[in-house]
């Protein structure tokens, strides 16, 4: 990995463990603040708005603003907000502090992204982008279980102390590993290109299928618990293990995409989402066995991530001359798909369906993106638009 990417990958790491760690400590921290856990579930929620809706804004907002430059702030901004929750004395302050970091965490997946496939040839352009998204699956992996022990052992309020350290060795890592270059900064007068851009049918069917991926993907995993427990009848002790193993096929889907990508972009998206909505079925089918079950949820982390690589890689390529807002609307659609499916899936337990219809719903969301995927491709052939130059990516 080359060491300006190990630099992006540590950052993003820490930006995902924050995120997701609150689930893994979220008892203690109710109680620390004096509310219900239920209550304090709106610091998850709360979170995953900020990065929605206050990534665009930011990002069009510092447009003219040198990127490594932003990128050191938005670090920086991470640092301070880890400080604030360590100390923060209500549940008021900590909800408006994980609010004001979700905003930079997704400011800085947009410019970080449109910052690593600027560092490397064209070819290796889906690589760049897996190696950030790395970042949020190591964190998930390997982040969230141990910000949970460190609260566990030390008390919630450590965990983000913790999460304050790392913030700073990624601070570091950036300030001297990303390069200085001249014309950093994006063009003034730039903002109406940038929503220009938007139109191409190739990024708008991405952000369309990055929602069907979300829907999929998240629709049964916010369940995923209750399914194991209820439907597979796996102990409480191992549920855990398989989550585990989850994260570790996740984590592989990364750098598989990442590499499909620069392989064969679109031919490996088609047959991936349609393997994916195959493997949703097959989701359905052997939920009550557990063997079966947790050999398909590992294969299904892996697609779910090697997704998400070539669909990032196809709007950073088609909006390489105006990438910012773009960008920055790809961690919004993932947590904007994130939302989403925390309501389907709601609506349909509260009207009856059981926990194990949840994968079919995703099957169905998957499939209709493959079909969605194979029609842009088509048109794309026929128009025979070449992708624009990039402008200057740092």
């Amino acid at each position: 990995m080359p060491l300006p990417l190990f630099a992006l990958f540590l950052a993003a790491f820490a930006f995902g463990t924050t995120e997701f760690v609150i689930a893994g400590i979220l008892p203690d921290v109710a109680v620390g603040l004096g509310v219900s856990i239920p209550f304090a579930g709106y610091l998850v929620s709360g979170y995953a708005l900020g990065v929605a809706v206050g990534a665009p804004l930011l990002t069009v907002a510092t447009r003219n603003v040198a990127r490594r430059t932003i990128l050191i702030i938005l670090t920086i901004a991470f640092c301070l907000g880890q400080v604030a929750c360590a100390l923060a004395p209500d549940f008021a302050t900590m909800l408006a502090v994980r609010v004001a970091t979700a905003v930079a965490h997704g400011a800085y997946f947009g410019i970080a992204m449109v910052v690593a496939v600027g560092l490397v040839p064209e070819a290796y352009r889906g690589r760049a982008v897996s190696i950030i998204l790395a970042g949020l699956t190591v964190s998930n992996v390997i982040g969230v279980p141990a910000g949970a022990a460190i609260g566990g052992l030390w008390g919630w309020r450590a965990t983000f102390w913790a999460m304050t350290l790392i913030g700073i060795v990624a601070l570091v890592a950036i300030w001297a590993l990303i390069p200085q270059t001249r014309n950093e900064a994006q063009k003034s007068g730039n903002l109406g290109r940038e929503v220009r851009v938007l139109g191409r049918q190739q990024v708008w069917t991405s952000l369309i299928m990055m929602l069907a991926l979300m829907i999929g993907q998240m629709v049964p995993f916010t369940y995923i618990t209750p399914l194991l427990r209820e439907v597979t009848g796996l102990d409480a002790m191992v549920i855990p293990w398989v989550l585990l193993l989850n994260g570790v096929g996740a984590t592989l889907g990364v750098f598989i995409g990442g590499r499909l990508s620069d392989w064969k972009l679109m031919p490996s998206l088609i047959v991936m989402l349609g393997v994916q909505a195959v493997i949703l079925a097959i989701l359905y089918l052997v939920s009550p066995y557990p063997v079966p079950m947790t050999v398909t949820i590992v294969v299904w982390g892996a697609l779910n991530f090697a997704i998400g690589a070539p669909i990032q890689a196809r709007i950073l390529t088609w909006t390489a001359d105006a990438p910012g807002l773009a960008s920055s609307l790809i961690p919004s659609g993932f947590n904007v798909g994130i939302a989403i499916a925390a309501v389907i899936g709601a609506s349909l337990l509260d009207n009856g369906y059981g926990y194990r219809s949840l994968p079919v719903l995703g099957a169905v969301a998957l499939a209709l993106a493959c079909l969605l995927a194979i029609l842009s491709s088509a048109r794309e052939k026929q128009s025979g638009v070449s992708p624009p130059q990039a402008a200057a990516m740092m």
